[in-house]
């Protein structure tokens, strides 16, 4: 059960994400699953996240991923607090999320299962 204002979730990003896969399974046992050509989420690592198929060269390729039931009602507190939406609320399969910026310029998301 996630848990609003906690993180939930952690991405990165690959430019081979058959490579990241099997040096991750190899090394360290994580389990994944594919969605599309694009993406692939990992299990049995802690925490769960995924690697987001990447075409240019990764810089600060780690995207922490909160949860929270209520988008809006969260983005309109970020904005209030002196963040900035970098990516509007969007769906994908499972949910929803946003991007934002916090104040330092660190880009983080938000999703909702609701």
């Amino acid at each position: 059960m996630s848990t609003n204002n906690h993180i939930d979730y952690i991405e990165f990003k690959a430019a081979d994400l058959e490579a990241v896969k099997a040096f991750y399974s190899g090394c360290f046992g994580w389990e994944f699953t594919d969605y599309g050509e694009g993406y692939t989420a990992f299990a049995a690592s802690g925490l769960a996240g995924g690697f987001e198929k990447s075409t240019s060269p990764v810089v600060n390729g780690t995207l922490v991923v909160l949860y929270h039931e209520d988008l809006p009602e969260v983005s309109k507190r970020i904005v209030e607090h002196g963040g900035k939406i970098s990516v509007p609320i969007f769906s994908f399969p499972g949910g929803r999320r946003f991007h934002f910026k916090d104040p330092a310029g660190n880009e983080l998301a938000v999703w909702s299962d609701k």
